[in-house]
């Protein structure tokens, strides 16, 4: 499995901007998809955003337009800028790696094997 640590979270109001940090082991970043989730109270983890090893992005409708992942092989970190954030954006976010692929197979988490602890993001109206 690869180590992934968030940073980054915290608390906005409405209409704000955070960028979340996922920080890689090894290669990973390099090598495989990783993802953003995020999970709200009572509900299963859902799918942000993921990236592939050459850096196509696919967004979850509701975050397209607003949400930007990206990365840097040589700080071997995945990024999730947010923007225009909104109350119903609150939720704990993960970063995830697909350590058996280096494509996207989709925003579904049964295909990530690889997950941070979690950072919390939260916005007020």
């Amino acid at each position: 499995q690869a180590r992934l640590e968030e940073f980054g979270g915290g608390s906005v109001q409405a209409g704000g901007s955070l960028r979340l940090v996922c920080a890689a082991s090894g290669n990973t970043v390099s090598l495989n998809c990783m993802g953003w989730f995020r999970q709200f109270p009572g509900k299963e983890r859902e799918g942000v955003a993921t990236i592939d090893s050459v850096g196509t992005p696919k967004y979850a409708e509701s975050v397209r337009g607003r949400f930007v992942i990206s990365k840097d092989h040589a700080k071997k970190s995945v990024y999730l800028q947010m923007n225009n954030l909104q109350p119903e954006d609150t939720a704990v976010y993960y970063c995830a790696a697909n350590l058996a692929n280096t494509y996207c197979r989709g925003l579904n988490r049964v295909y990530f094997g690889s997950w941070g602890q979690g950072a919390q993001v939260t916005v007020s109206s």
